[in-house]
């Protein structure tokens, strides 16, 4: 789907068709074209009418291509990451977007499941401001929002490692190693993103680009500072269920300890009056203890638990049980 926004005469307009003559900086015109999962036929915009590069095309059109900003001639191509969460996996994803900023003009192109540039295509009508202020602006009014979106998406993932911190030491099921595993790739993923992104947003910040001017790299100053605490927050995130992993798999091997030692305990307590039966029950003359046929059973049966008893007090002595 195609979205074509024009911003002229200090009001905003979406309209069905491009016109040239607006991507002419003298023109006056504001221009914001949204490609949201594009088709063959609508990408063709991109290479027919604003004759972007076809390397920077063929990105765009790339299912997955990591943050990055270039300079091409005559306009900026930078990619981003928005992120999406899934409520019934609670996993989250993120999905890049793609942006050309021109003099006076701005594509995006993305796989429709941006809800920042929803958000912002959804008002443009309304609020002339979004384009009144240039394509820069509205770069950085989308990837603004985009950061936004990932405080409440971190602080999930904080809730959630809380609750699976607590189950590893109130449960230690061995289960647990699964789910600990899969917020660890989710972690990573996270971080493999957020770092170049904020790289990329830091070139902004310091006016690599020319142009960006000096009031918008303020602006993506404060952008940059939240892409900072989010990817700190993410290598928190890592080293914590690095530790959570190590406390889980310790505690198993706790529980699996106790439970060996106890059946060893039963083991070694159980050999010598195994033994002694098995020698009192050979069928070959053995000597025999004061009192009649009757009283044999009561002396083995008291040997086998002063045996007992007396390994017992020696385990204890030795602090072994």
């Amino acid at each position: 789907m195609v979205s074509i926004f024009v911003h002229r005469n200090g009001q905003t307009q979406q309209v069905t068709s491009l016109d040239r003559t607006w991507l002419n900086p003298a023109a006056g015109a504001i221009v914001w074209v949204d490609l949201s999962d594009p088709s063959i036929p609508e990408s063709l915009i991109l290479s027919d009418t604003f004759a972007f590069h076809p390397l920077s095309v063929e990105d765009a059109m790339s299912k997955l291509q990591y943050p990055k900003a270039e300079a091409y001639d005559g306009y900026l191509y930078v990619i981003l990451h928005g992120i999406e969460s899934t409520q019934a996996e609670h996993r989250f994803a993120t999905h890049d977007v793609d942006f050309f900023v021109g003099p006076n003009y701005l594509v995006t192109v993305h796989d429709g499941d941006s809800r920042s540039i929803a958000d912002l295509r959804g008002h443009a009508t309304r609020n002339s401001k979004i384009l009144s202020e240039g394509a820069v602006a509205l770069l950085h009014r989308i990837v603004d929002t985009m950061v936004d979106h990932y405080r409440p998406e971190m602080d999930k993932l904080e809730d959630r490692l809380d609750a699976l911190e607590a189950e590893i030491f109130r449960t230690g099921d061995p289960k647990l190693v699964r789910r600990i595993l899969d917020e660890k790739q989710q972690v990573a993923s996270l971080r493999r993103i957020v770092t170049p992104q904020r790289d990329v947003v830091a070139r902004l910040a310091r006016r690599d680009f020319v142009d960006v001017s000096t009031e918008m790299s303020f602006r993506f100053r404060d952008v940059y500072d939240h892409l900072v605490r989010i990817a700190d927050d993410a290598l928190m995130f890592q080293d914590r269920i690095t530790g959570m992993l190590d406390a889980h798999l310790s505690n198993v091997s706790f529980r699996l300890n106790e439970v060996m030692k106890v059946l060893t305990l039963v083991t070694v307590l159980f050999m010598p009056p195994t033994l002694i039966a098995g020698i009192w029950g050979m069928n070959v003359p053995l000597p025999h203890l004061r009192g009649g046929d009757a009283a044999q059973f009561w002396w083995v049966l008291g040997a086998m638990i002063a045996v007992v008893a007396g390994m017992v007090v020696v385990f204890r002595s030795r602090r072994w049980i």
